[in-house]
């Protein structure tokens, strides 16, 4: 993909946004400029002495491509007739630019971004021209990411023809480190959307944290990759008397979503403080069950309405909490009455579907949408009811709703996974439910020895192919076609991948 800017606006972001990125190193290393080697026609290029930060991992921004190990070509631009390219040197998780087919005076050199490439501080990176009798040029290689901040990185390759203003940019690349396979490239991508100094992900929204929080967890324990596991101890930190306190809120079912990701957590790591948290969402959210409707808890602390998704993420919380503390009967008593609540109320229809909520005025099903999420968590809910318990018939429920999902032309047309009115863009609350749904298949999956790898299986290979950027990012439609991304349809994605055989 080829991006054409004008000198002015890209110098003009490049000041607006110079504050929003973490910052690198406490003293900034000037690097030593060497005189230029020419090699045939290509000239190696040594960065100049630079304001940008300089990072060091195995070795620091400097070094010369001549030494890398390894070159992996995977994104390019054209301008002019010149080839912009970056080389990646997995090995050592640096990179270089390069531009042949030029001519004397045109520029070459890499930009850095560390928030996935919407922002970057890092611009010009081992800026080069091409001499006189010389027809291209590369840069010293620079590291990907920042290891001692903890900065995810992307880099690109820009340039321009000397004699004329425009300029191009690739598209932004990352090295394999951390991003080996399928599921970790896309945990990286992810967390190329967390913010360090809030814990939260996004524009740091709250509820979908929790699960971009959830994801990034199970991800750790579904590939062996624990680099990320800093954040459950700095999300925690930074979080833990915002709100009510203990990442309560007055949305019940966002207190549901974190204290489903503190049990994840406490999973983990074996920290008592994430299960002692867990307790205390899963009371909070009990403090509002009451008899309107014969039981059932309320969507918010208003107490005007009472819908699926709070009332299923109480169940499988409090079979969870059940599951982890020896002795419990109050936890189990409350997941067995939340269930019989909710069969109750009809919300699961006769088309094996859970429908959005209730109408006070019946108590019965409202027969609103069918959103994916809805089916995910009872899923995920009577699997842990099933374990807890041995209720056969709650696993049995549990699967006839998965038959349904899996089997729907509304839900999953073609066999992938929509959601109903599916975004364009990856914005609002919608373009988070199918992580939940594919997180509470893959759950039902493993309890039913593998029914549904076929199908999180083609989802999988359907999303990596029509819904992926070059930095494993991806969008809302994963039958394609790609869209931008966000941080929700970001881990809607990885909870996709985790759950995949």
């Amino acid at each position: 993909m080829t991006e054409l800017y004008a000198w002015g606006i890209v110098d003009e972001n490049r000041m607006a946004v110079r504050a929003l990125l973490p910052v690198a190193r406490e003293a900034a290393v000037r690097l030593l400029v060497i005189p230029a080697l020419v090699l045939a026609a290509v000239v190696v290029a040594p960065s100049p002495a630079s304001a940008a930060t300089v990072v060091c991992n195995r070795y620091c921004d400097g070094r010369d491509a001549a030494l890398a190990p390894a070159d992996r070509q995977t994104v390019g631009s054209t301008l002019y007739g010149r080839r912009f390219t970056v080389h990646l040197n997995d090995t050592d998780a640096m990179a270089w630019a390069s531009i042949d087919n030029g001519k004397a005076g045109d520029e070459v050199w890499l930009d850095r971004s560390f928030d996935g490439g919407r922002t970057w501080v890092d611009s010009r990176l081992g800026f080069g021209t091409v001499p006189a009798g010389a027809a291209g040029r590369r840069t010293a290689q620079f590291n990907v990411d920042n290891w001692a901040l903890n900065g995810v990185g992307a880099l690109r390759a820009c340039g321009k023809a000397g004699d004329r203003p425009e300029l191009t940019c690739t598209a932004w690349t990352r090295s394999t480190w951390n991003a080996w396979d399928r599921r970790t490239a896309a945990a990286t991508a992810l967390m190329m959307q967390y913010n360090l100094g809030t814990g939260l992900f996004g524009n740091n929204d709250w509820w979908t944290s929790a699960n971009a929080l959830t994801a990034v967890i199970d991800n750790s324990r579904r590939s062996g990759m624990g680099s990320y596991r800093y954040a459950i101890a700095n999300t925690y930190d930074k979080q833990v008397t915002a709100k009510l306190g203990q990442f309560r809120n007055e949305y019940l079912d966002d207190t549901g979503w974190w204290a489903l990701a503190w049990v994840a957590a406490y999973d983990a790591t074996g920290d008592s403080r994430y299960l002692n948290t867990a307790r205390a969402g899963a009371d909070h959210m009990y403090a509002y069950w009451d008899t309107r409707c014969g039981g059932g808890v309320w969507w918010k602390t208003d107490r005007l309405v009472k819908n699926a998704i709070e009332n299923s993420l109480y169940i499988q919380l409090n079979a969870a909490l059940s599951a982890r503390i020896p002795g419990d009967t109050v936890y189990r008593g409350r997941a067995v009455a939340g269930w019989n609540w909710f069969q109750s109320t009809g919300m699961l229809n006769a088309s094996n579907l859970v429908n959005d909520g209730i109408s006070l005025s019946t108590c019965r099903n409202n027969g609103s949408v069918t959103w994916t999420y809805n089916q995910g968590v009872l899923m995920n809910a009577l699997v842990q009811l099933n374990r807890l318990t041995g209720d056969a018939s709650a696993l049995s429920v549990a699967r006839r709703i998965g038959d349904a999902v899996t089997a729907s032309g509304y839900l999953s047309p073609g066999g992938i996974l929509r959601e109903p009115n599916e975004s364009d863009t990856c914005s609002g609350d919608g373009v988070s439910f199918k992580g939940a749904a594919v997180r509470g298949l893959g759950v039902l999956n493993v309890a039913v020895n593998g029914a549904y790898n076929g199908y999180l299986q083609r989802n999988a290979d359907s999303a990596f192919a029509n819904a992926r950027d070059t930095l494993d990012a991806y969008g809302s439609h994963w039958a394609g076609p790609r869209t931008a991304t966000n941080h929700s349809c970001q881990h809607s994605a990885v909870d996709l991948l985790n759950a995949a055989p």
